[in-house]
């Protein structure tokens, strides 16, 4: 019988590509979703009109996503950078430290429990091929793995996704500049939020493939408990300045 990765892992091809970005996925969701939540609930709480709220909410949606788009990119790069840099130097010591660097690769082998003539075989198999040995050394022994995410790709996919969840505060009131809906605009934005909360939880899930339950409960427990801190944090302080 043939065994396929992809399906003893019960993943399709491109949710095994996005699962990489996953955390940024969720992670610019929540934020952006939260942030937008709050803008909102402070105007709300100052009595400003909804086209005040509309410009506010977009205004710190794009931006914050910027800025936070920004900061994952950034980190990113930092850590392939710092990856590189230890790896230039590896090579270096390869090159002008080569008894040093072949012993090392010894010790760490011995420590794992090889010895004899198994040993010296696989430091003569890993110290043919400088590539390798690097390779061996930057895991082995500064335990460092290389970063395989794009730094792009992970400030686009936070910048999308804390705008693309970020809207659902904000549907309510746009949906009520064009056309007046009734009822209160609040409660629905904050069900609209909660909405986005889920959806995260769902498509975390799905890709993960744990129980959809269980997901959804805790993503939107979670969002729930970030959202009531930043609303009642708003309320609070407009109070304080209102006096």
């Amino acid at each position: 019988m043939e065994h396929n990765e992809d399906v003893i892992h019960n993943q399709h091809p491109v949710f095994r590509r996005f699962e990489n970005y996953l955390g940024e996925f969720v992670y610019g969701g929540i934020d952006g979703c939260v942030t937008t939540f709050a803008v909102v609930s402070g105007a709300v709480g100052a009595g400003l009109n909804n086209t005040v709220i509309i410009i506010l909410g977009f205004a710190n949606l794009f931006a914050d996503g910027f800025a936070m788009s920004v900061g994952a990119y950034l980190s990113t790069k930092s850590q392939k950078d710092n990856y590189n840099k230890h790896k230039q130097i590896e090579y270096w010591e390869v090159d002008h430290l080569p008894e040093k660097e072949r012993e090392e690769i010894r010790d760490i082998y011995r420590a794992k429990g090889f010895e004899g003539e198994l040993l010296e075989q696989i430091v003569r198999v890993i110290t043919s091929d400088k590539d390798r040995w690097v390779d061996v050394m930057m895991k082995e022994e500064l335990d460092m793995m290389e970063e395989q995410k794009s730094p792009l790709m992970v400030g686009g996919v936070t910048y999308f996704s804390f705008v693309l969840i970020g809207l659902t505060p904000l549907l309510i009131y746009v949906w009520d500049y064009l056309s007046p809906v009734s009822g209160s605009l609040f409660v629905w934005s904050s069900l609209l939020t909660a909405l986005g909360f889920v959806i995260i939880g769902i498509l975390k899930t799905y890709v993960n493939q744990t129980n959809i339950l269980r997901g959804i409960l805790e993503t939107l427990l979670l969002g729930a408990v970030a959202a009531l801190v930043s609303y009642y944090v708003g309320y609070l302080l407009e109070q304080i300045i209102a006096g």
